[in-house]
């Protein structure tokens, strides 16, 4: 199912959100869960700058924008670690798709999608928890579900392939658009050993290429750039990176942010546009900010007047 992209339109996301609340703003996230600041008015007010900071940032220069609902954790176990049970989680996924949809009603000059966001069962850089396909459509369709009427869904930093299976036949089975953005390490290969090319083409097999176009997330450019070829090229047209260089397991080791170097990452994002011909998204993931959203966007418009 085509997601309803405009053609000619290059749209922008937003970039490290959890990352961003818990190293700039000293924001205490149990289980790196942002979705809890939608009970609060003090957390809304917070969410609501965030977003409308990097939606300004696409009204400025003319693109489209992406709303990524903040519900990455927001499913039965990441859920049930922070407090909150099956009930709670039907809530609150609808009210944050209720609440990207009031901001991007203030946006209606440029194009706009509101997405409800997944994130992995398990880690998001180790594939824990490992699901067969079966268990995976049927834990997804809950937080699909509970959305109620999104533009789409993306599911991000998926790390193995029957776990994005599982997603994509989930989301056909509720008629909802999926796109569905893997996670590499500094090899360009999933944890699994699994190439992103035969990542995507699995998925595509085993579900009559139901989804919409695929993403990269969580990793820097320098880590996929060199796997992108062929139909793997023409799959991908969104991509989330890295602020940092370094390697999942170190980024895990860490207790301060690697935020990398803002316009060296805008002129790996140049070089993406030339991987990659169908580039449609473009957003951050952890350790980027507005900053890095500036420069990315900054060096794509410079290329693009030369």
């Amino acid at each position: 199912m085509n997601v309803p992209l405009r053609d000619g339109v290059r749209y922008l996301t937003d970039s490290g959100l959890e990352t961003t609340l818990v190293f700039h703003d000293a924001e205490d996230l149990p289980a790196f869960a942002a979705f809890p600041l939608l009970d609060s008015a003090a957390g809304r007010r917070r969410l609501d700058r965030y977003y409308r900071e990097h939606a300004d940032v696409a009204r400025e220069h003319g693109m489209g924008f992406v709303f990524e609902a903040p519900t990455w954790r927001a499913n039965p176990d990441w859920g049930r670690e922070v407090g909150y049970d099956l009930g709670e989680l039907r809530r609150v996924n609808a009210e944050a798709i209720a609440f990207c949809r009031a901001i991007a009603d203030d946006y209606r000059d440029i194009p706009t999608l509101v997405s409800g966001q997944i994130g992995p069962r398990g880690d998001g850089y180790v594939p824990t928890t490992a699901m067969s396909v079966e268990e995976a459509e049927a834990y997804h369709a809950l937080q699909i579900a509970a959305f109620g009427a999104p533009d789409m869904v993306t599911a991000l930093t998926m790390n193995y392939t029957a776990e994005a299976i599982g997603v994509v036949r989930a989301a056909q089975g509720l008629d909802v658009p999926v796109v569905i953005s893997f996670t590499v390490e500094t090899d360009g290969r999933l944890a699994t050993g699994e190439t992103l090319g035969e990542a995507i083409a699995d998925t595509d097999e085993a579900t009559r290429a139901y989804a919409a176009y695929f993403m990269i997330n969580c990793a820097h450019p320098e880590h996929f750039l060199f796997a992108l070829d062929g139909v793997t090229a023409k799959r991908v047209r969104g991509v989330r990176a890295n602020a940092s260089r370094l390697s999942h397991a170190d980024l895990d080791a860490m207790d301060v942010l690697d935020e990398g170097d803002p316009a060296a990452l805008g002129a790996n994002y140049a070089d993406l546009d030339v991987a990659l011909p169908r580039l449609a998204v473009v957003g951050g993931c952890c350790g980027t900010d507005i900053r890095h959203i500036r420069e990315i966007v900054r060096k794509q418009r410079v290329d693009a007047q030369h």
